[in-house]
């Protein structure tokens, strides 16, 4: 009997609350941040609990508040915490809670990325990715273009048709002529707000047919041998001087046309002897800072491949040559490739004729001993009967 009666008392036992303890933005923040540690106990019919909080495998106690906040949070907060409770005026305790690390690193890091791939032509759908490095719990997202002053200096403009929210991606589902541009985003999170660094620079290049102007190229290719004379000029229907040419390298400057490397003559950018510095995209920018017909202008020192300036159009041909400058005749027999698949081997030319949307991408050629050219990519768009009314307008 006494045996049975013992049984019943430890069923009526009451074992100690459980704690759970959370971080918050996140366990994984950023110099600067501002942090909260709070510590939940599941003690039913306690009204008031003492707090105590200890950090990794000391014994002392560094707060007795429910909700510990380190604004801002530094690298020696990093470590694990763990709390439990002490009912006030009371007996009971609670358990321990598991530990729970913060990790603290420095500043945040942004990065973007363009998907899926920054040559576009009208009409294409395209997505900006802005990940923060480490970190994915909390943030909001912004999205700038960013152009260049006279002085170099860089100026931010935040995209006014952006939703900031969770979600990382700014999509334009109908790519214009006017996102043509470089981009740029960054991340916030908490309160008061913590940013994140500005992140890489990242091209995106709108190709089409422009009512306004027209870049047109001469030798009229898209690659370019050294030490040759190129000729690049902005022609509107009224053959005004408000255009200039632009230019943005790949060591991500943007430039004008200067004395440095050319010479300006009204809108018509000259470059007297080319050297393989000048590769980069070429444009035409309006007076209030509109971008039109974006060109990949590459300098190589032997080999290119001679491709049209602006994008074809469905239906038409497109004709392919392999050119070596110190040859006569210049194209040669030669293997063509697009995005590293073969197409075709050993011959002048590649033609291809009713040209499609699934022809577009990046074309090369290789010639076994004077090696391979640089790539170039095929813009393909589609004729609608708006683009040949504007097509005829430029040509007009």
């Amino acid at each position: 009997k006494q045996h049975i009666v013992f049984i019943v008392n430890c069923c009526n036992c009451t074992e100690r609350p459980k704690v759970q303890v959370s971080i918050k933005p996140d366990q994984h923040v950023f110099r600067g941040e501002t942090v909260t540690l709070r510590c939940d106990i599941d003690g039913e019919g306690v009204t008031s609990w003492q707090y105590s909080w200890y950090k990794d495998s000391s014994g002392s106690v560094f707060s007795e508040l429910q909700e510990h906040t380190f604004s801002p949070v530094t690298k020696s907060d990093a470590g694990k915490y763990f709390c439990y409770g002490v009912e006030r005026g009371g007996s009971r305790r609670s358990q321990h809670s598991d530990a729970v690390t913060l990790t603290v690193s420095d500043r945040a890091q942004t990065d973007l990325s363009v998907s899926p791939q920054k040559w576009l032509t009208e009409g294409d759908s395209v997505s900006l990715i802005c990940e923060v490095n480490g970190s994915s719990a909390g943030w909001t997202f912004s999205w700038f273009t960013l152009t260049a002053s006279s002085d170099n200096r860089y100026n931010f403009q935040q995209l006014s048709d952006s939703s900031r929210g969770t979600g990382g991606n700014y999509t334009v589902s109908s790519a214009a002529l006017k996102h043509t541009g470089v981009y740029v985003c960054r991340a916030e999170r908490g309160n008061p707000a913590y940013n994140t660094t500005y992140s890489n620079k990242q091209p995106v290049w709108v190709t089409g047919v422009s009512p306004l102007v027209s870049l047109i190229i001469s030798p009229s290719r898209t690659q370019h041998f050294t030490y040759v004379s190129l000729s690049l000029s902005c022609e509107d229907q009224s053959n005004s001087d408000r255009w200039r040419v632009k230019r943005y390298t790949e060591s991500e400057q943007w430039e004008n046309c200067s004395s440095r490397w050319a010479s300006q003559t009204g809108s018509t950018c000259t470059i007297n002897s080319t050297i393989t510095s000048n590769t980069g995209v070429y444009w035409c920018q309006s007076e209030s800072g509109e971008n039109y017909h974006p060109v990949n202008i590459t300098v190589h020192y032997d080999v290119i491949l001679e491709s049209p300036v602006h994008p074809v159009t469905e239906g038409d041909t497109l004709t392919l040559r392999c050119l070596y400058k110190f040859t006569t005749p210049q194209n040669l027999r030669a293997d063509f490739y697009k995005a590293g698949s073969l197409l075709q081997n050993q011959t002048t030319e590649m033609i291809i004729s009713n040209v499609s949307k699934s022809h577009e991408g990046f074309y090369y050629c290789k010639h076994s001993e004077r090696g391979e050219s640089p790539k170039s990519w095929i813009s393909v768009r589609g004729e609608t009967v708006d683009q040949k009314t504007l097509l005829k307008s430029v040509l007009v």
